[in-house]
């Protein structure tokens, strides 16, 4: 398969997802003349107040940490930028794999999986939390701007690709298992749990592999949490750093960083699409129905570059998600979160108003829902603040 990057213009891909095929919206809406109902949605997605959170909640630093490390915004948008990428290369919407690579962080709480761990363990007893299920919930019901609907009403595509960008739900007959905001969604319109998403989803899903990766081992660098000499053994890293000494001898600090992570990108980049192409070529796909019945992801890396990019996590969970000083900031952001969803569920009244008169009463599950809502849509430095207002003993706070 010739995998260089098209125009959008020389057409799509007979199993990419068309605007004009969608299944549509939620609540009926007469459509844009100027852009398309994927345009749409990822216009919708970036002027929601969900997204604009992003700014400030971190994915390993607390914000206050430094201003060069990434937050999940952008980290958001070099997803995306990836994904554009990868989707023009294919012949997919690249509309669609953009919307979904802006909108595939919504539901994280503040600090990151430190706050999504503590929330999992302070709703074990009122339905779980989970963060997919969290974002379906905000852009299907908590974000209020619209006069005929809450949430932002995007397209089933859309809505799909956010719920299970990482494959099906549902692999038997059961759903129990499933978060009720999925479910509860699920009986409302079937967003098809037991099958893969489009191929413009799983793009989205393995560019925040790409990023994710890459990008940590750069704040790492920066951080000084590890040197360049701890990675450039690992088998991802090695042949791309002599590379890069090689045509740049005596190159060292931030350029040699740089060079090394833009290389990995786009050897990861390649990697995906020459799989990709070998999978399009060993099946026959006519539309973008039968890459959700395909029985497997249509959009992979090789076996190779998975078990090299198993040894790269590996690295990054021992020399940087595990470094004494992320540590600290992990064990700040549990005590914040854990306390205040204490304070609110056993005071309710403390809440701000329009919170408050979503309650039932203390300790109740619609009143636990509710705080976990209030929380989960905060951004590190507005937890840290609330939480300095209600513990901290100051007539000035």
């Amino acid at each position: 398969m010739d995998t260089r990057l098209t125009s959008p213009h020389e057409g799509y891909a007979p199993f990419a997802c068309r605007p004009e095929e969608s299944r549509g919206r939620l609540h009926a809406e007469q459509e844009s003349a100027t852009r398309s109902c994927f345009q749409r949605d990822r216009d919708r997605i970036i002027h929601s107040s969900v997204f604009r959170r992003l700014m400030h909640k971190t994915q390993v630093f607390v914000y206050h940490e430094g201003d060069y490390f990434r937050t999940r915004l952008t980290h958001s948008l070099e997803v995306a930028q990836i994904a554009r990428s990868i989707a023009r290369a294919l012949r997919l919407d690249e509309d669609l794999a953009e919307a979904l690579a802006l909108a595939h962080d919504l539901g994280h709480p503040p600090f990151g999986h430190a706050g999504e761990d503590v929330l999992q363990d302070c709703m074990a007893n009122y339905g779980g939390f989970d963060h997919n299920a969290y974002a379906l919930r905000h852009v299907t019901e908590l974000e209020q701007r619209y006069a005929d609907f809450n949430g932002l009403n995007l397209s089933w595509e859309t809505l799909e690709g956010i719920v299970k960008h990482n494959g099906p739900l549902v692999t038997g007959s059961t759903d129990a298992h499933l978060p009720a905001a999925i479910t509860d969604f699920n009986s409302k319109w079937d967003l098809g749990l037991n099958t893969f998403a489009s191929a413009e989803a799983q793009v989205a899903a393995l560019s925040d592999d790409i990023a994710y990766n890459n990008h940590d081992l750069d704040d790492g660098l920066r951080a000084g949490l590890f040197d360049y000499a701890d990675i450039e053994g690992l088998p991802l890293i090695a042949e791309l750093s002599g590379e890069v000494k090689g045509k740049y001898p005596g190159l060292t600090g931030k350029r040699l960083r740089h060079e090394t992570i833009r290389r990995l990108i786009t050897f990861m980049i390649n990697d995906l699409l020459t799989e990709t192409g070998a999978r399009i070529e060993a099946s026959d796909l006519g539309s973008a129905d039968d890459v959700r019945g395909l029985g497997q992801p249509l959009v992979a890396f090789s076996s190779a570059l998975k078990a090299a990019d198993k040894e790269l996590r590996t690295f990054l969970f021992e020399n940087m998600y595990r470094h004494y000083r992320v540590n600290r900031s992990i064990s700040k952001a549990k005590r914040v979160v854990g306390d205040l969803f204490e304070l609110f569920l056993g005071e309710p009244d403390v809440l701000p108003p329009d919170w408050q008169a979503a309650c039932e009463r203390p300790r109740s599950e619609l009143t636990a829902r509710v705080v976990c809502d209030y929380i989960a849509g905060m951004t590190d430095r507005y937890a840290l603040l609330e939480h300095k207002r209600l513990f901290q003993i100051d007539p000035l706070v």
